[in-house]
């Protein structure tokens, strides 16, 4: 065995120097606790975990493994191992390349913890010193796979435990919202747990292995309906027992921080859980209906949408367009489209492109969905008097560039929006109305007069998002003539028939769809689309002009996707609710 010391070693097989390595021992004995010499270096970073992981396999003359492979992962091993344990200890059973079984490690003095997975194994396993982050994360992977293996629809027979709803949940609760170390969900086996603690979490598991953004949990008289919105759809999961409910929707309060006595009233709070190497925040809202408390979970990614412009599925031009519209120095650029349409992904996006040390950018929402780091984020909070409006009066004297307001609701936000833009911000938001031109119309419905609509609003860029055909789904089909005709050319596409559909399978839920992008509609705010709106022209004139300079609609932008494979001809037709082509009529057109 090496008898060298862990620093020797750092300084001969590191760019570690003797000056670095004694800070470290100095800081070592001022601290209490007194902390691993390694930890220290790492801190510091005068060497990276794998460095150390290097040294100590050296130290210890054992192997070194930098890297765990899926392959690799067995969840028979860790069956009888508790997932906190293993982080905790930093060890994980695993097979390696020559198909033995070996203990990772990431600290090999860890003798107790490692003689423990021998006694639980039953055998002896040699080790391999493992980088710290690496075993943690195989560790989620494996409980992960481990748990997605034996995961059914929650025990909907077992027996709710009274003491469910007070006693055992609190401190579940606490650890939830932040207060203490969270709960890992993939360590749903762990004994004390009551029944409906568990059914909660094999709920919230479940969401996240289908990519669920919503979890709805409905009541009627004679039943209770679980259901998951995958991909902007809806489907039903399971149906628990009508006698549990109280005890789940009590669970799902006690986590968000709810008032469980309350059931007149509607309630709104905010919950976090841990999954693996994943956070996600949960916007709870409860509210009471002739069958019960209807609860609806949103699912919020705490490492944010991460998603590019192309990723969106912008095409070249709009993208090219956009960029350079929310470039400009001053205006009032619009996002619009129903709940759900992810306007405010596309935001974050463009708010990420801007995002410089140049620039001081702030934002007002409600709720906010994603921390940017860089950006000012404000929370709208009306139960105080902290409204969109007011929060933009305070911004305005923080010197903001750029400012983005989550949602213009009301003509007192508006005015201040379009003030701001004529006072050299870029104020970018959003505004619910069915296409782009509509939103001039929403704006003078509002109050604002045209011509402060004319001089501030530089574009307006109506969205949707279509579901993506599953690519193992995928099947060719084609078209008659007649409904080609009905759909029209598109000048950039090819002259043929062929469209694509998708089979289904059970990764999809037997949808065929897996996925969404989205489509768009860019009007921008040229001089004569600026003639219009100050002499207050319908939305249909200023639409019919855009569409004249070669505006591509919201439907000829999904027909552009479906015909290059990405979506179905079903899909646009029902995300662009499409008048003069029936789902029938594409139905009974459509060839195999």
């Amino acid at each position: 065995m090496q008898t060298e010391s862990i620093g020797q070693i750092l300084l001969h097989d590191t760019d570690l120097t003797a000056e670095q390595l004694d800070l470290a021992l100095r800081l070592q004995q001022t601290r209490r606790p007194r902390p691993e010499l390694g930890r220290l270096l790492i801190e510091k970073n005068f060497i990276t975990a794998v460095q150390l992981s290097q040294a100590l396999a050296r130290q210890w003359d054992l192997p070194f493994l930098d890297a765990i492979a899926p392959d690799c992962l067995k969840p028979e091993l860790i069956r009888e191992l508790p997932l906190e344990f293993l982080k905790k200890n930093g060890l994980l059973p695993l097979i390696d390349g020559d198909g033995r079984i070996v203990v990772a490690v990431a600290d090999p003095l860890r003798f107790e913890s490692y003689d423990a997975v021998l006694n639980r194994l039953g055998r002896f396993c040699p080790r391999v010193v493992c980088p710290a982050g690496e075993i943690e994360q195989a560790v989620s992977r494996c409980y992960y796979r481990n748990f997605n293996q034996k995961s059914a629809p929650p025990d909907s027979s077992a027996p709710a435990d009274p003491r469910t709803e007070e006693d055992s949940d609190r401190p579940a609760a606490a650890n939830i919202m932040g207060h203490a170390p969270q709960q890992d969900l993939l360590d749903i086996s762990s004994a004390g747990q009551a029944p409906i603690v568990k059914m909660v979490n094999t709920i919230l598991f479940q969401a996240v292995h289908h990519r669920a953004s919503d979890i709805h949990i409905e009541p009627y008289e004679d039943e209770v309906k679980v259901r998951f919105r995958i991909d902007g759809v809806l489907h039903d999961v399971f149906t628990p027992p009508a006698h549990q409910v109280a005890s789940l929707i009590s669970r799902l309060k006690i986590m968000a921080n709810l008032n469980i006595a309350e059931r007149r009233l509607p309630q709104d709070g905010q919950s976090r859980i841990k999954i693996g190497q994943q956070e996600f925040d949960i916007r709870v809202s409860i509210i009471p209906t002739a069958g019960g408390e209807r609860v609806v979970l949103r699912l919020l990614d705490k490492a944010g949408p991460g998603l590019s412009m192309a990723q969106i599925g912008f095409d070249s031009d709009i993208q090219n367009r956009f960029r350079e519209l929310v470039r400009s120095p001053n205006g009032i650029f619009l996002l619009t489209g129903p709940t759900g349409s992810g306007k405010t992904t596309t935001l974050y996006c463009a708010i990420n492109e801007l995002n410089t040390h140049e620039r001081n950018i702030l934002t007002v929402e409600d709720p906010i969905e994603y921390q940017l780091p860089g950006v000012g984020q404000m929370q709208v909070k009306p139960k105080i008097g902290l409204s969109f409006a007011h929060c933009l009066r305070h911004i305005l004297r923080q010197d903001p560039d750029v400012i983005m307001i989550g949602e213009i609701r009301d003509v007192e936000t508006a005015e201040i929006a379009i003030h701001a833009s004529l006072t050299g911000h870029l104020v970018l938001s959003t505004l619910h109305t069915n296409d782009a031109a509509s939103a001039v119309s929403r704006l003078i419905d509002m109050g604002i007069e045209p011509y402060l609509i004319s001089s501030s609003l530089i574009a307006v860029m109506a969205q949707r998002l279509l579901r993506v055909i599953r690519p193992e789904c995928k099947t060719a089909c084609q078209i008659e003539d007649d409904l080609s005709a009905v759909l029209g050319p598109d000048p950039a596409a090819p002259l043929n028939n062929t469209f694509y559909t998708g089979a289904g399978c059970d990764h999809c839920l037997q949808t065929g769809y897996y996925g969404r992008t989205a489509i768009f509609e860019l009007l921008e705010v040229d001089e004569d689309i600026k003639e219009l709106i100050t002499r207050r022209c319908p939305a249909h004139a200023i639409k019919q002009n855009a569409l004249q300079k070669g505006m591509r609609t919201l439907r000829d932008d999904g027909l552009r996707q479906a015909r290059a494979a990405v979506t179905t001809l079903a899909e646009v037709l029902r995300v662009t609710q499409d008048k003069t082509v029936s789902e029938e009529s594409i139905a009974n057109h459509v060839g195999a």
